[in-house]
């Protein structure tokens, strides 16, 4: 049993306000939700809390129309100068999920300062220590407390290779070794799968090696219901501190409550360096004010199933509520199943943002188009040594596969060389729209930067034109229903005339392959057979210009047209791609059914569309 004749305290990050909203919403609530419950939590005494980064820098400005670095500023004036402000920063990713420069990552650093951080955790899913060092220096060089980590995860096969506690200590080394300046060391479980032994063994090694005045940190997820173990398993070894929250935003996907830990550790000797008896009215402040906001069972339950797909809950839970909004949960199992796969081929890398990322969408579309027959963008460049050296050599066939797909050879160099300069275009699109030209504007900008994207579909450029996308995870209003009359006594209900077309959908399940088609049932001397009936609505498109085969998205909710690839008149063949829509963070090909020549586009990049509304129509 783990005991201490000397009492020890542990300190506290107190992680609902960044960790918390990532993990159950994705990141996606409005500043205004959370000020209150963070200003008490500061009035009672905790001093120490995670604020940014991670999905939370991206997620104000692309889903809440705020502005991150503001948000940053307005937390910062409500819990006082004299509290530490962490921010979680992904190593060569920075705040977002492709790689960037090394100007840029010195861009993020001095902002990130300038709007009130005092602690930066920064991991590296690869756990490529070269990666660590050049990234942590711009950390340091703004003046930060610069805590680096070693990023942890349950492997979903078996290997004595890596995510050992030799293979975690021996990161741990060379990181001490380096000429970087290190302020503290996390051991970062972003997916709650690591077994309690492996982090004791861990912790006890660590201890050996670093200075006595280092801080050494713990965090991890309860996904799997193993995170208070895991952190006695850590105390017990020697941690120095851990990451806790509380309720609603708590256990599930989330850190443990902070109650749950002080229990655990009750008679040891050990103490959390906050008030436990607090967290009722922090947590009677945050269901007040989150009333409003739909908490999805998938985030908030503990799913013992995470042991054999290592997902973080910082990633599960904005993946829910894509799959739903893309109306697509029912492939949600089958992704699960898919998961080990695709993180043996991929080399196991740890599956944390942007990899968490990576994993789950090449897994996704293992399911949806077969595997290895779509590589996303991400997993593929991971694969080929765009992010850094991953842990174990990646499948060769799988290589193969991605240098073809993306017409990308293998990478051995420096992942911050061969990242995208993107200072310079985000000044040029500032300019070009004649909008304020400043640090903070180039870094939104250059921060929503991806290959491929169009600039007007920007979040940054969106933001500061005042066009941000509203995507806000609330529950649905239920508008209520006027009484009916009741029906004459045995009268059976009179079905309603069909006077035109009448357009619906099915789905047809054939040896486990999901197809949704597209029916319209008419009546003699209707309109054209093939003609989506027109629904009417304020914002609706104008109908087709003639009659045709209409184009719809393969997704059953919504999802955003990011591309038409084609203008009316054009010749189109069967198969050839005509539009992409953005689902999942990803891109995806839409394609034309039939031969034929474009009749009409319905749609303007940018809008929404489901499998119900046509992108275009083919005559």
């Amino acid at each position: 049993m783990i005991y201490t004749k000397t009492t020890k305290k542990i300190r506290v990050m107190f992680t609902p306000f960044r960790d918390g909203l990532q993990s159950s919403f994705g990141g996606k609530v409005r500043l205004n939700d959370i000020m209150p419950a963070m200003k008490l939590s500061a009035e009672a005494g905790i001093r120490h809390f995670e604020f940014g980064g991670g999905a939370r820098y991206q997620a104000p400005y692309f889903y809440l129309g705020e502005d991150p670095f503001e948000d940053m500023k307005a937390m910062r004036e409500a819990v006082g100068p004299d509290v530490d402000l962490q921010i979680l920063t992904r190593s060569v990713s920075g705040v977002t999920l492709t790689t960037q420069s090394i100007e840029g990552l010195q861009l993020q650093a001095k902002l990130m300062k300038q709007y009130g951080t005092t602690w930066d955790r920064n991991f590296d899913y690869m756990n490529d220590v070269e990666n660590l060092i050049k990234t942590g220096k711009p950390i340091v060089d703004a003046g930060m407390h610069h805590q680096v980590c070693i990023a942890l995860m349950g492997l979903p096969f078996k290997s004595d290779k890596v995510h050992t506690s030799e293979f975690y200590t021996n990161i741990g080394k060379r990181l001490l070794d380096s000429d970087l300046q290190i302020d503290s060391i996390c051991l970062k479980d972003a997916s709650g799968t690591t077994d309690p032994k492996t982090i004791y063994d861990t912790v006890v090694a660590l201890k050996k090696i670093m200075p006595p005045e280092m801080p050494l940190w713990q965090h991890t997820h309860d996904t799997a219901s193993m995170a208070v173990a895991c952190y006695m398993a850590g105390i017990e070894g020697g941690v120095d501190g851990v990451d806790l929250s509380v309720r609603p935003m708590a256990s599930g996907t989330v850190q443990p409550d902070v109650r749950s830990m002080a229990h655990a550790l009750k008679g040891t000797g050990y103490k959390l360096d906050v008030d436990a008896s607090k967290m009722p009215e922090i947590e009677n402040v945050l269901i007040h004010d989150m009333a409003a906001y739909e908490f999805n069972p998938t985030t908030t339950t503990a799913d013992a199933r995470v042991l054999g797909f290592p997902m973080p809950g910082g990633a599960i839970g904005p993946n829910v509520h894509m799959m739903v909004k893309a109306g697509v949960s029912d492939k949600y199992s089958e992704v699960l199943s898919e998961f080990p796969v695709v993180v043996e081929a991929g080399g196991a890398w740890t599956s944390v943002t942007p990899g968490s990322q990576q994993y789950w969408l090449q897994a996704f579309n293992n399911v949806v188009y077969g595997r290895w027959e779509k590589m996303n963008d991400g997993y593929g460049k991971a694969v080929l040594g765009y992010f850094g050296k991953t842990p174990l050599p990646p499948n060769p066939e799988v290589i193969k596969i991605a240098a073809k797909q993306l017409k990308k050879d293998p990478f051995t160099g420096d992942p911050l060389e061969a990242a995208p300069k993107n200072i310079g275009p985000a000044r040029e699109a500032l300019e070009e729209r004649g909008l304020p030209v400043n640090d903070k504007n180039i870094f939104l900008v250059m921060a929503a930067m991806v290959p491929g994207k169009k600039m007007e579909l920007n979040e940054g450029i969106r933001l500061l034109t005042g066009k941000s996308k509203i995507d806000i995870p609330l529950k649905k209003k239920i508008e209520p229903k006027a009484a009916a009359p009741a029906p004459a006594a045995y009268a059976p209900a009179a079905a309603p005339a069909i006077t035109g077309p009448v357009t619906s959908r099915c789905v047809v399940e054939e040896n486990g392959t999901s197809r949704t088609f597209t029916v319209t049932v008419e009546p003699l001397g209707s309109a054209p057979a093939g003609q989506p009936a027109a629904v009417a609505t304020a914002t609706a498109p104008p109908p087709a210009s003639s009659s045709g085969t209409p184009v719809f998205s393969t997704f059953a909710g919504e999802v955003q047209v990011t591309d038409i690839k084609v203008k009316v008149g054009d010749a189109v063949s069967k198969g050839q791609i005509v539009a992409e829509v953005e689902a999942m963070k990803a891109q995806h090909d839409i394609k034309s059914p039939c031969d034929g020549k474009v009749a009409s586009i319905n749609v303007s990049i940018g809008d929404e569309v489901d499998s119900t509304k046509p992108i275009l129509t083919i005559s």
